[in-house]
């Protein structure tokens, strides 16, 4: 696409932006969801980082501060709202890393580090009964940042992102029975970076992202058991939909409907919360995320309780860490 083209884009997006910020004011009272504060992070505000979810426990590591590419390695306990320092994340220091679990071990690799200004491709293990790392076989496809993982009962699965070239829209499966990747076929969708999934039984859902500055359309499900991808209605089918387009956003599983927060849209991050049935294939919006809009944020979620931390805004990082109740009445007194 030409630049022009592009940029064209990018000032329809901010235009309707700002139209729906203004109209949205009047209607903040007809939707539903709370968000709740819970415990801020205890070390450097930062973005990008990654995150996965074992049990009650979210676990979040790496990620950049506005001045350094971070190693540390952290969980967040859901039941005593507190967080603990771990064993350091063992390779070099990135951020928009790539992350998956696969049993009772968490799994990071990939990402950036502008230090050396390099895209990396080697990936590390959690062990979460020793607090240990151990490396593992190098991801199968270029090295790149701002893709997505995932996971099914036995296998984890790494696609899309940015490699220094361009845009990738590959697949790769990891079988940790043999420390192996192996490239998947069959998605037909769009190639992108900063995409999100969530995933809901055995499926996972793959949407938004951006590419040669257009934000991506294309609603996909990938079925874990038989490995096959479906694609669902675009994004913009429905004109109450608009919204839901973004990049650099979070998704996640609560109580089998699948959400996406907060983001940016033609780099002005967003506070805009949108759930997902998959009953029904509807999009319904919920109450916007109630602290500082953000984007590069990290999300934990046992399908039971749900949170949403950390992220920056412009060149404003932030550590703080919201619950979120999709069918309780919006409340202020608990922010």
């Amino acid at each position: 696409m030409k630049r022009g083209a592009e940029t064209k884009w990018l000032i329809i997006a901010l235009t309707a932006l700002l139209c729906y910020t203004c109209s949205d004011d009047d209607s903040d009272d007809d939707k539903i969801g709370n968000w709740a504060e819970r415990s801020t992070f205890n070390e450097e505000p930062r973005s990008s980082s990654a995150a996965f979810t074992i049990g009650d426990k979210g676990y979040m590591g790496t990620g950049y501060d506005g001045d350094d590419y971070l190693g540390d390695f952290w969980s967040y306990d859901m039941n005593t709202n507190s967080w603990q320092q771990l064993a350091d994340f063992p390779g070099i220091a990135r951020s928009s890393a790539v992350s998956f679990t696969i049993g009772n071990n968490g799994y990071i690799g990939t990402g950036f580090n502008g230090d050396s200004n390099e895209e990396l491709g080697d990936f590390y293990q959690y062990n979460l009964d020793t607090n240990t790392w151990s490396p593992i076989a190098d991801f199968g496809g270029s090295p790149r940042y701002g893709a997505v993982g995932f996971e099914s009962d036995t296998h984890g699965y790494v696609g899309t992102g940015f490699d220094g070239d361009g845009d990738k829209k590959d697949f790769w499966k990891y079988d940790p029975t043999t420390d192996t990747w192996e490239e998947i076929f069959g998605f037909g969708g769009d190639k992108r970076r900063d995409g999100a999934t969530f995933k809901i039984g055995t499926d996972v859902y793959l949407l938004s992202g951006v590419s040669n500055g257009i934000y991506e359309e294309d609603f996909w499900v990938f079925d874990t058991v038989d490995e096959t991808w479906t694609a669902l209605d675009d994004l913009d089918d429905d004109d109450d939909d608009d919204f839901i387009m973004r990049a650099n956003a979070v998704a996640f599983n609560l109580n089998d409907r699948g959400y996406l927060a907060c983001g940016e849209i033609g780099g002005v991050a967003i506070d805009i919360v949108w759930e997902y049935n998959p009953a029904t294939q509807d999009w319904t919006e919920r109450t916007e995320f109630e602290r500082t809009a953000r984007r590069d944020a990290v999300a934990f979620s046992n399908g039971n309780r749900a949170f949403v931390t950390l992220g920056r805004n412009g060149t404003l990082y932030l550590d703080d860490n919201m619950e979120f109740f999709p069918t309780e009445e919006q409340d202020d007194d608990d922010n």
